[in-house]
């Protein structure tokens, strides 16, 4: 029997206080679609089978490149960020699997897989680090791992890639996601192509020993921590990645590693065009890489970019299926409260991208009508769909509004008073 963090008696009696409000509002929006020729009950059906996997890491206070300020409560290991995770579940029922970072929630798979399941919870692709130095590691990384000049430290990133996938095999996990910060901060550093191409060699060597059902992921970032120059530094490098490596090599898309003003969009309609597209971290940004909450800086451009993934759904592309997954830094807010919030954004976008009227759309682009196109867009954009949202989580079992239950619920006094508090004052984003 699945272990619940939060009383259920304390959902029901937050949902009983809202739940004449949430059936008007939803009647009158099913009203107000089915003159559009939408049916509410099926946008309903699609969005409670949407789900987004939260990022173990993501649980904790994030921080800045200069200092961290460590929050209430904070999970002391992966057990205790589980349960956090399940406590997002079982209030958003939108994200029933967990991202996991090696080294940092490295434990025994069989303990995790018992706590998973006595949480009612999944694994979703794992993520390597060789970004930063484990304590008991013979070679740094501070000039680089799976593109250092030193053979024996670009092994040494391999192995630990490889048994992440060891792990996530144990797990249940399907995929592996690899980034990586190496690069150059200086002109004359390093030689880009006898750099990536140790890159690619060393990419090749953690491909081959991937599971035939497996996936491996990408990540490009045009900056940070290396400010001249990084290896993966766009979607273009990005896709010469996953075409030399393999088919199961893809392109994993983080809504914050991009310029600004770049057309992400456009871009998931290229990877998704040409069978590259492997998934998401979402998050937002304002200036770069800020790992923002999803949805809080431009929900516009997170509706656009579901506008692409439910026209690919529309049409039917073959093996389209990539993975969602949160990838974010908290450290002004509960991060639970952020989490829970970005996962009812980032089905917000869908919810919306599933009202346009697609014929209508395909019509007035052909037509070269730019104003009705766009408009066409924006009235999407424009639905409220707030009530199909709670009720997807209503009809699932979860709290119609869910951060006003998490605080009814005082799970983060009680876990405070369970976990020691962290010192404060460390240096870095984790």
């Amino acid at each position: 029997m699945t272990e619940l963090k939060i009383a259920a008696d304390v959902i029901a009696a937050e949902n009983e206080k809202r739940s004449k409000a949430l059936t008007s509002d939803y009647a009158a929006l099913g009203e107000n679609l089915s003159r559009r020729g939408v049916d509410i009950g099926a946008i309903t059906q699609k969005v409670s089978e949407f789900f987004v996997a939260v990022p173990s890491w993501g649980v904790g206070t994030g921080g800045t490149r200069f200092a961290r300020f460590p929050g209430e409560g904070e999970p002391r290991g992966i057990f205790d960020k589980l349960d956090d995770c399940a406590v997002i579940h079982q209030l958003t029922r939108a994200t029933p699997t967990v991202s996991l970072h090696i080294p940092w929630d490295k434990t025994d798979p069989k303990d995790l897989v018992a706590k998973a399941q006595e949480l009612g919870l999944g694994f979703d692709a794992m993520n390597s680090n060789t970004f930063s130095d484990a304590p008991d590691q013979k070679h740094s990384y501070k000039y680089g791992s799976l593109s250092h000049t030193d053979a024996a430290t670009r092994a040494q990133a391999v192995e630990h890639n490889i048994e992440c996938i060891e792990i996530g095999n144990a797990i249940g996990s399907k995929a592996l996601t690899v980034w990586i910060g190496d690069g150059s901060n200086f002109p004359g550093q390093s030689n880009f192509t006898r750099q990536f191409e140790r890159y690619l060699s060393s990419m090749a060597d953690i491909y081959k020993a991937l599971p035939d059902d497996w996936r491996m992921f990408s990540e490009h970032k045009m900056y940070e921590p290396a400010f001249y120059s990084t290896v993966v530094q766009d979607w273009g490098t990005n896709y010469l990645i996953a075409q030399t490596l393999g088919e199961k090599a893809f392109c994993l898309v983080d809504l914050g590693h991009h310029a600004p003003n770049t057309n992400i969009e456009m871009i998931v309609a290229r990877l998704i065009q040409f069978k590259k597209l492997g998934g998401f971290h979402f998050n937002d940004s304002k200036y770069g890489d800020d790992d923002l909450d999803a949805g809080s800086i431009e929900p516009y451009r997170l509706f656009l970019v579901f506008n692409e993934l439910v026209d690919a759904e529309a049409r039917g592309v073959k093996g389209f299926h990539p993975a969602h997954m949160i990838d974010q830094s908290h450290n002004v807010t509960d991060p639970i409260e952020s989490l829970i919030s970005s996962a009812n954004e980032i089905r917000r976008a869908y919810a919306q991208a599933l009202l346009v009227d697609r014929a209508a759309l395909a019509g007035f682009q052909d037509g070269n009508d730019a104003m009705m196109a766009t408009d066409t867009l924006k009235r999407a954009y424009r639905s409220d769909v707030e009530p199909i949202l709670a009720e997807a989580r209503r009809r699932a079992g979860g709290a119609i509004d869910p951060i006003a239950t998490y605080r009814a619920s005082g799970y983060r006094k009680r876990v405070a008073a369970e976990r020691p508090a962290c010192v404060g004052g460390s240096g870095g984003i984790v």
